[in-house]
């Protein structure tokens, strides 16, 4: 007997949307399918992420919202990555329509799941591998870095539990490497409370630091919160305390992640002033450091990346203001630039200003580093030799301690403190997590009023 109704289930629409309620900690915003059926909404992580720079809110599809400034070929890989996402729930939502049974939205979630689960299973070790990937192709290089290391240092406790010979790690040793962790890698279940608390007292008996293991974990769990979302895990076994009274769980919250604080005294600073290297690799050094001190603390990867182009100047020509996006919030700054700061910035002028796109600081080469995991690369390996050469010029300052690009951030911090500027301002300044809480723009102050505070630096 033939089936009859007047009803016609309708179909659920899916659609890529810009999460803007949550905010990450490098300052972007989740990219997430939307699935509404009778209007109600089921939001799914795809694990992508944009900087608000790139996103134009004004257009309603996320291919045309990707703003073209999104480097290439970053930007059509991830187009490409969000196709994909997109389609998958849109198919489930057309099977599900053409049975005309009744459903909703989170019946398309599970129907896209399954055709996913029938078509894999996934382990811990290839998923985290997957998602550096991943990372990668859209260019967060740094990001796919801290995945790659949880791997690598996953493998290492999952191999010596089972017995196992070292992971090849090496370079040229993907296949090797694939070969072991498609031999060793262990099921999602087995990420249990008892496996995390193992591998911290494995972590542990190396002698590595507290925030160290906060990162681990932190990165562990992020990890199985995707793998969750993506249908691949259970909640069932997750082994991390989301609430308080989830005593018997695992707790990332545990670890003391607070850093010994170093800030110079102001007579320091002079004396590292007044020093005359002898070197130009040593000269380097103690302009980042001064630099940094006199421009508000900004960190070493984003006075790396300084180009003339930031830099504006008054009548006579003279470097007046600095303009820079943080690389790791996407915060936009406008600096008043002290005459220390500003001299070193006219002292570099004839070396490295060819063009507004060139860069102020002799430490990047537009032409060798192109790609953001050579720029990652280089920048990793100049901040090691800027910090090597610190410590040298401590010893010839008579300063005790251990100088580091970092010290120069603190410093700045502490020196503003200690002249009665409020503590607001100076996060604002340096761009702490309460600026991607409001806003990745410097509009809680005027900036007249940072630049008032600043003066008290002289």
């Amino acid at each position: 007997m033939s089936k009859t109704t007047g009803h016609k289930e309708g179909r659920a629409t899916v659609r890529v949307v810009y999460y803007t309620s949550k905010t990450l900690a490098d300052g972007s915003h989740p990219l997430l399918v939307c699935i509404t059926k009778d209007r109600k909404r089921k939001y799914l992580s795809t694990g992508l992420s944009l900087l608000p720079k790139y996103w134009n809110a004004s257009k309603s599809n996320y291919r045309e919202a990707i703003r073209k400034s999104y480097p290439e070929p970053h930007r059509e890989q991830l187009l490409n990555s969000l196709g994909k996402w997109e389609a998958k729930y849109s198919e489930a939502a057309g099977t599900l329509a053409a049975a005309d049974e009744q459903h909703d939205a989170l019946a398309v979630a599970t129907k896209a799941i399954e055709g996913r689960k029938a078509t894999r299973r996934v382990k811990l070790l290839a998923y985290v591998e997957e998602l550096a990937a991943g990372m990668a192709a859209v260019g967060q290089i740094g990001n796919a870095g801290i995945y790659r290391d949880l791997a690598s240092q996953l493998a290492k406790f999952v191999g010596s539990a089972h017995g196992a010979p070292e992971p090849p790690l090496g370079r040229g040793q993907e296949a090797d490497k694939a070969a072991w962790v498609s031999k060793h890698d262990v099921p999602f279940e087995r990420v249990t409370v008892a496996f995390c608390t193992e591998w911290e007292s494995a972590l542990r008996a190396t002698g590595i630091e507290e925030i160290t293991l906060s990162l681990r974990f932190r990165t562990l769990r992020a990890v199985l919160n995707k793998a969750i979302a993506a249908g691949v895990a259970k909640a069932d076994y997750y082994p991390f305390a989301r609430t308080v009274a989830e005593k018997h769980k695992f707790s990332v919250g545990k670890f003391d992640v607070s850093t010994t604080k170093r800030a110079l005294p102001r007579d320091a600073v002079r004396r590292l002033e007044a020093l005359q290297p002898g070197t130009d690799r040593l000269r380097l050094a103690r302009e980042v450091f001064l630099f940094s001190f006199y421009g508000g603390g900004i960190n070493f990867v984003d006075l790396a990346q300084l180009r003339w182009r930031d830099v504006s100047f008054d009548a006579v020509g003279q470097p007046e203001r600095l303009h820079y996006v943080r690389q790791k919030t996407g915060g936009k700054f406008s600096l008043k630039l002290l005459g220390p700061a500003s001299n070193l910035v006219s002292a570099y002028a004839p070396l490295t200003r060819a063009t507004p796109e060139s860069y102020l600081f002799p430490i990047l080469d537009p032409a060798r580093h192109q790609t953001p995991t050579q720029i990652k690369n280089r920048l990793h390996k100049v901040l090691g030799q800027v910090n090597e050469d610190l410590k040298v010029l401590a010893e010839q300052a008579g300063i005790t301690t251990s100088l580091t690009t970092y010290v120069a951030r603190h410093s700045f911090a502490t020196a503003m403190k200690l002249n009665g500027t409020k503590t607001a301002i100076i996060s604002q300044a340096m761009g702490h997590k309460s600026e991607a809480v409001t806003s990745v723009y410097l509009d809680s102050f005027a900036s007249v009023q940072v630049d008032a505070e600043f003066d008290k630096l002289l």
